[in-house]
Order: structure tokens, then sequence, then C-alpha cells
């Protein structure tokens, strides 16, 4: 785990990495209202354990939680305490880092959400 919190720290924290979670949950939601849809038709009725949709959730939620790692690492980098009176590139990295963290726990919620009436209903009615 220290090695990997290690490899975590040197990598950099991007505008592209700022778009993960959601865009994990985004891909999440659409997979979750498709599976619905397919199997509500085709099955009729909601399988007993959806094997599909909880590799799916699990996916989502480890791509989403180590996006939050890394950028959890990032945002600890060592610089200038606020006010920041000039945007230096450890600012803007600490500041992106700090987004994409706060980005990844939204999203985190927003998958379980997602995956909550999966769990909670019983049929396709």
């Amino acid at each position: 785990m220290k090695r990997w919190l290690q490899r975590a720290s040197r990598l950099r924290v991007t505008l592209w990495t700022l778009i993960v979670p959601p865009t994990v949950w985004a891909v999440h939601f659409l997979f979750s209202y498709l599976w619905a849809a397919i199997s509500c038709e085709k099955i009729g009725e909601w399988a007993l354990f959806p094997t599909a949709f909880a590799i799916g959730t699990v996916i989502a939620l480890v791509l989403i939680v180590a996006s939050g790692v890394i950028a959890w690492q990032q945002s600890r980098t060592p610089g200038d305490p606020p006010p920041h009176q000039e945007g230096t590139d450890i600012d803007r990295l600490r500041f992106l880092a700090y987004s994409t963290m706060l980005l990844a726990g939204l999203s985190f919620v927003a998958v379980l959400f997602t995956a909550l009436p999966v769990i909670m209903l019983g049929d396709c009615r």
C-alpha cells in the first residue's frame, strides 16, 4: 500500500483528471439505466443477483477511490499557506487536486445513490 501511495504522489493532477470522477459516475448512471431496461424487457423481472450491475458498480467505485487517493496525495504537496497572492504552479496543483478530491467524494456518493434503487426494488413495476 505504501508503494502505491508513493507512486500516486508522483502523478500529476491536471484538468483532465478533474473530470474522471464525474465521468465515471455518468457512465455508471447510463449503465444502470440500460441494465435495468434490458433486464426488465428481456427477463421480465429483476435478476435475483444482478452480477453485471454489481461488478460495474464495484469497478466505478474503485476508479473513483483511486482518483480520490491520487488527488489526496497531490493536495498534500507542501506550499505556501493561504491566502495565495500569486498563482504559483504548486498552488494550481493543490487547487486542482483538492477540487478533484471533492468531486471524487461527490461522485462516490452519487454512484451509491444510483445503485440504491437496484438494491431496494424487487421488480420492474
